[in-house]
């Protein structure tokens, strides 16, 4: 059988998305979904990257919409975290997810979400594949998941 992940979807596929709220913290920064965070990284400013990664849902997927932010990512390919520049393209980027994820799967709620998953094949048919138009493609979101809900 097979989940596939969307925000408006019935649970578990609504609780394992990016939208949903669960709070975590990296880098002694506090983020209230892994979407607040994923957006956070568009922002050069480190003040506004914390105010981003406190969105949720709909609100932090918006925050980047119709920005400077959102233009420059696409245009140069850049992405920034605690003042670091990261070419979306490289293995620093890709340590950062996995970094992510593995601070998110520290959140009780959401590993109770995924563990409910564990019979399920995952899929995001909505996800972006191109890396040039997403910052998390969706074989980066998928694969984490099911690497986290294995261990």
């Amino acid at each position: 059988m097979i989940i596939d992940i969307h925000s408006k979807g019935e649970y578990p596929s609504c609780a394992i998305s990016n939208f949903a709220e669960y709070e975590f913290c990296i880098d002694g920064v506090k983020c209230m979904s892994m979407e607040g965070f994923l957006q956070s990284l568009k922002f050069r400013s480190i003040r506004k990257q914390k105010q981003v990664c406190l969105l949720s849902g709909k609100e932090a997927k918006n925050s980047t919409r119709h920005t400077f932010a959102q233009l420059r990512w696409r245009i140069t390919h850049n992405l920034y975290w605690q003042g670091r520049k990261i070419c979306r393209f490289s293995d620093e980027y890709q340590e950062l997810l996995d970094k992510a994820y593995k601070e998110l799967s520290g959140n009780t709620s959401f590993l109770c979400a995924l563990k409910s998953t564990d019979n399920y094949e995952l899929t995001h048919s909505i996800g972006e594949t191109d890396t040039r138009k997403t910052v998390l493609t969706e074989y980066e979101f998928v694969s984490r998941l099911k690497q986290i809900r294995e261990h």
